[in-house]
């Protein structure tokens, strides 16, 4: 069973960053991710708020950060956590095999919240990335629901594609920025449906239109779509978490911003961990702070 002074769950920015830091610091580093590098982050078209890049793409951004990981000499494994026992050394067991480590970095972000509706999981034409999917709409009407950036961002890229795009939101107003909701006021085959929730999935296995309410009046209607794209949240991956250390009520890592998390030599960085603001470059601080912290623990382990 190969041995590392550090195992990292987690290949987004805060993942990638602990891998950087800890292999700077001549610690020898494994990074477990289950489905792609980069996290969400790579699905996005373009990040104008990254330190030092003006623009650039969520997925450039991903490859450039995985590409300095794996120069300093971090081994990236494609490998799902399943779980972690505790002893003199942590041993690490994954979807391929088993590792033991000194230190763990919980670096697992989020995962898409849901509507929570009956067909939601196995019926066609519900998606939660317009990058990812958008293509497959093109010329057809679709829907996306939500009211912050996320949902406003995904609803211009759309726009672009489909035949007509209808922005679904709970509240009579957006939380989103409003540079971006002026700019789908002016796209002519942009709608809004305002104070209005999502109540059913028409159709068998293929999404054909939404059942609507209007929370404010009442009124019933239907609206036929080819597509759904939610953006109504996200919630934080610590199945694993949970079972090393205490989450809060919402699921996520109460530790502070040391990254310590109170079971010894577990340290969480990036959206998993309970903190007030969530972004690219709080990610990648915290996989910072982790890999320090985790390599001043390895000192004395």
């Amino acid at each position: 069973m190969e041995h590392f002074d550090i195992v990292i769950a987690g290949g987004g920015p805060a993942g990638l960053t602990a891998a950087i830091y800890a292999r700077r610091a001549g610690r020898s580093v494994l990074l477990l991710e289950k489905e792609g590098f980069g996290g969400q982050i790579a699905s996005s078209p373009r990040v104008e708020n990254f330190p030092g890049l003006m623009s650039v793409s969520g997925a450039e951004l991903a490859d450039r950060l995985y590409d300095q990981a794996e120069a300093l000499g971090a081994r990236l494994e494609l490998e799902e956590v399943l779980e972690v026992r505790d002893g003199p050394c942590k041993t690490v067991i994954t979807d391929y095999g088993a590792y033991t480590c000194s230190a763990l970095i919980l670096a697992t972000g989020m995962k898409h919240r849901t509507l929570g509706l009956p067909g939601e999981d196995a019926m066609t034409g519900i998606s939660f990335c317009a990058v990812c999917d958008g293509s497959f709409y093109q010329g057809k009407d679709v829907a996306v629901c939500g009211g912050g950036n996320t949902a406003l961002q995904d609803a211009l890229f759309l726009a672009d594609l489909c035949r007509q795009v209808t922005v679904i939101h709970r509240r009579g107003a957006f939380r989103g920025d409003p540079v971006l909701v002026r700019a789908l006021q002016q796209r002519a085959n942009v709608s809004f449906a305002m104070d209005t929730v999502v109540t059913a999935l028409l159709g068998g296995d293929a999404l054909t239109g939404l059942s609507l309410r209007n929370t404010v009046t009442g009124m019933e209607s239907s609206l036929a779509v080819s597509g759904l794209f939610e953006a109504v949240g996200q919630l934080p991956e610590t199945t694993l978490s949970a079972l090393l250390t205490p989450v809060d009520a919402d699921g996520f890592i109460p530790c502070g911003e040391d990254c310590v998390t109170p079971a010894a030599g577990v340290f969480a960085a990036g959206d998993c961990r309970a903190k007030g603001v969530r972004q690219l470059t709080t990610a990648c601080a915290d996989g910072a702070v982790a890999a320090l912290a985790a390599c001043n623990y390895c000192k004395y382990v």
